[in-house]
């Protein structure tokens, strides 16, 4: 482990320092918003240990909240971690040959870390980076969330902070990006239009997991193109 340390120079050390200290403060709305929609203190604690995914664990959370089936909570949140797949594959080299390790390194595997080690050319310093931030990043995450979720015990009206705006603001973040591809403008917006028209009409969580006829739509628009091109 210390070869992974050692690997880091002082620009990419920071660089993770900063995404930490940024996810940590996110770690401390997600926390105090939980114990403030009414789960018990241990709740959110347990799930930044067990899930370690902040886009997932802000929509359980909002989802059950809002009143929603915790079924289709876990089912929202495991759609939005399917993308770890594809993750995996991109990224495998780095987290070693042992099982032990590439089980630690899968449990590690979250946007930033991902990214960190997709920027690096050589081997040793694309698993330094990949280590560095997602070991990093789960400390500072889970410090984060205790001390959230104690600040939440304490205040009564977690929404009077703004704290509540932070479940959207990540989910804006992680589609953002994605836009500046035009092919996926279309899924993005179909879902958008989906899950708003079924908002007021089916039990939260549902509106979220219909959103996705925006993928197949996207799909379904590529493969007119595919075949042309095939031609």
């Amino acid at each position: 482990m210390r070869s992974i340390w050692r690997t880091l120079d002082r620009g990419l050390a920071r660089d993770i320092g900063l995404v930490c200290l940024a996810d940590a403060l996110v770690g401390v709305s997600y926390g105090a918003i939980a114990v403030g929609s009414g789960f018990p203190l241990w709740a959110p604690m347990l799930l930044s240990l067990l899930v370690f995914a902040g886009a997932s664990q802000f929509m359980f959370v909002g989802i059950v909240a809002s009143g929603g089936n915790p079924l289709a909570a876990v089912a929202a949140g495991l759609l939005v971690n399917a993308r770890h797949v594809p993750f995996g594959f991109a990224v495998g080299d780095a987290l070693g040959r042992g099982l032990l390790g590439r089980l630690t390194g899968s449990h590690l595997m979250i946007d930033e870390s991902v990214a960190f080690a997709l920027a690096q050319r050589e081997a040793d310093r694309r698993r330094a980076a990949y280590w560095a931030c997602g070991i990093g990043l789960f400390v500072c995450w889970n410090l984060g969330v205790v001390a959230g979720a104690f600040a939440g015990s304490a205040i009564s009206d977690t929404d009077a902070f703004g704290l509540d705006a932070a479940f959207p603001a990540v989910l804006l973040a992680l589609v953002l990006p994605s836009l500046k591809d035009r092919a996926a403008r279309l899924p993005v917006l179909i879902g958008v239009v989906v899950a708003l028209a079924a908002t007021p009409l089916l039990p939260a969580g549902l509106p979220v997991l219909l959103a996705l006829v925006g993928v197949v739509a996207g799909a379904a628009a590529k493969e007119p193109k595919s075949l042309e091109g095939a031609h």
